[in-house]
């Protein structure tokens, strides 16, 4: 089949990690950690993992005029993800990921560049299908749909006020609790648990991950995410989708790191 083409418009971060036993309760400090530098956002990663899934992908997205920008756009470069990201007058935005030894993860954004992408910056050109976070303003955000003939929208990290229609809606329970209820298709996910599509309400699909031992959280969702995409567009039916959505998000949760855990189509069928 031909490879489906999908734009991104979302954010691109460096994520500064830490690895520690546990996670540290409130006013406590933990010791003993591991720190690591690993390109993230959940822009970058989804555009990603859809570029190693087989798909076309072009990323547009915010970068700031700084040394760490560099380091945010390496993966990108080597997978031959489209350029087209902008330069700001702002910092690349940074994630500060703390992960535990079972794989749970706390992170905190400090969005920089990404809070600079307006409306006005959104041209999609010849874009087939566009898949959108909540990493970046929301004015932005309806703005691609508005302009995209097929529309995804992952709603994550949960935020308050409405989201535009999409073809897809991907969230969470936290995510979907922030959304109310959506009409059209809805991917709820379950964490370990897998994920179950509604369409108006009904389910009509549900699957669950392979078991995997839990390394690291971080880009589970969007590896999960850009599968499930990729999978639809491709034609695939609704129910093979979801289990190949399940089957990256568990690969991804096997690995370290944001995209250094993005699984490819031959290791997500693999595992099927």
């Amino acid at each position: 089949m031909a490879a489906p083409r999908l734009t991104v418009v979302g954010s691109i971060n460096l994520d500064l990690v830490v690895q520690a036993e546990r996670l540290p309760l409130p006013g406590e400090t933990v010791s003993g950690a591991r720190f690591s530098r690993v390109p993230g956002g959940k822009g970058a990663n989804q555009a990603l993992a859809a570029a190693r899934l087989g798909a076309e992908v072009a990323l547009l997205g915010c970068v700031g005029q700084d040394e760490l920008a560099d380091e945010a756009l390496v993966a990108l470069r080597e997978e031959g993800v489209e350029k087209r990201w902008l330069v700001k007058d702002a910092p690349t935005g940074i994630a500060l990921v703390t992960v535990d030894a079972a794989g749970e993860t706390t992170i905190v954004v400090a969005p920089g560049a990404n809070a600079e992408l307006r409306p006005d910056d959104v041209s999609l050109c010849d874009a087939e299908a566009v898949l959108c976070q909540q990493e970046i303003p929301a004015d932005a955000v309806a703005r691609a749909a508005e302009l995209a003939p097929r529309f995804f929208l992952n709603a994550a990290p949960a935020r308050d006020g409405s989201a535009p229609a999409a073809e897809l809606t991907i969230v969470n329970r936290l995510e979907l609790e922030a959304l109310g209820e959506r009409p059209g298709l809805v991917c709820f996910t379950l964490g370990a648990e897998g994920a179950v599509l509604l369409e108006d309400g009904r389910e009509v699909a549900r699957a669950a991950p392979p078991a995997v031992e839990a390394v690291d959280g971080t880009a589970a969702g969007d590896a999960f995410t850009a599968c499930l995409v990729v999978s639809l567009l491709e034609g695939r039916p609704r129910g093979e989708s979801l289990r190949r959505a399940c089957a990256a998000g568990a690969l991804a949760a096997s690995r370290f790191g944001a995209q250094t855990s993005l699984p490819t189509a031959e290791e997500v069928d693999a595992l099927l």
